[in-house]
């Protein structure tokens, strides 16, 4: 049997040099960031709120997440305020929110809707009435952004009744969009889905007994025909607001975490046990884990008395 030549032996250890390095870039190449949800911000003048704001946004920055998602509630309230209140609560949050160091995505939620309570002296004939508010000044009600590799969708919640109450509810126009979004990505796309009123909890049942339904405000009330929009996709991750609540519930290969809040009880302390704070994620490859961070709001001594 005759030798390898030389420049065979030198071929065969630069291809095997190439195998081995592939094989450790495909493995190191798994996708690999962070971003953090705050929820139920409820930003406003009173209650040293937007000083609590800066402090979760600075401790925010401080964790270099790649975004931040924002999961409804950003102020308090235009449901049932003038335009001139809903108006500058919008401006606050505009610019307090500015302090952010990155792309800040946001999710509408219930407070957010101008002058649906008949309290607000609103009549449903004014240019921004409802949803058009935020519209104008926040963007888009529903839409998707992808990073590194992950797809995620907002959604709009919040639906309303006749006697100009909101309950949880997707819309048929937002239920057109969530099929054809998903359409237009590969099935085995990683998929988070930010929603402001949840589509599973068990706050209710928690707090008053196992036998309790969730009234039409608590969860969204058509959510099982929205998720089987999502049946043969790849679904991992929901994130929901409104409860002010902390829970993870795992289902069906979903995870769903109420991501409690930043405002604890609406700027008067925490909620319960509860202390005001936001959630990172990390994300790895297709997997991912959380921590709910406290960023260290003291309510001021004026406002507990």
């Amino acid at each position: 049997m005759s030798k390898p030549k030389p420049y065979r032996r030198i071929f065969g250890m630069i291809l095997g040099f190439g195998l081995v390095w592939c094989i450790c870039c495909t493995q190191g190449n798994s996708p690999e960031f962070s971003f953090a949800f705050l929820t139920d911000i409820h930003v406003q003048p009173e209650k040293r709120a937007t000083d609590g704001f800066k402090a979760a946004i600075s401790s925010v920055n401080q964790q270099h997440p790649d975004f931040v998602i924002t999961g409804g509630d950003q102020i308090m309230d235009a449901l049932g305020q003038s335009f001139a209140r809903a108006d500058s609560l919008y401006a606050l949050y505009q610019e307090t929110s500015a302090l952010f160091q990155m792309p800040v995505y946001n999710t509408i939620g219930n407070h957010e809707i101008f002058g649906l309570y008949e309290d607000s002296g609103v009549d449903p004939s004014h240019p921004e009435y409802y949803k058009k508010m935020y519209e104008n000044r926040m963007g888009d009600r529903f839409y998707s952004f992808n990073h590194q590799g992950w797809h995620f969708m907002v959604l709009d919640s919040i639906g309303r009744r006749a006697d100009r109450d909101y309950i949880g509810f997707i819309d048929g126009q937002q239920m057109q969009w969530i099929a054809e979004d998903l359409d237009s990505i590969e099935k085995e796309t990683p998929i988070v889905i930010s929603t402001h009123i949840p589509f599973l909890t068990v706050a209710t049942q928690l707090s008053s007994g196992p036998t309790e339904p969730n009234s039409p405000g608590i969860v969204i009330t058509n959510g099982l025909d929205a998720l089987q929009l999502f049946q043969g996709y790849n679904l991992k991750l929901v994130l929901q607001g409104h409860l002010h609540f902390l829970e993870e519930i795992e289902v069906g290969g979903i995870t769903f975490v109420t991501g409690g809040a930043v405002s604890g009880n609406w700027w008067e302390g925490p909620r319960g046990s509860l202390e005001e704070g936001y959630v990172l994620f990390k994300v790895k490859g297709e997997d991912f884990d959380w921590e709910y961070i406290d960023y260290g709001w003291t309510v001021p001594e004026q406002i507990v008395q």
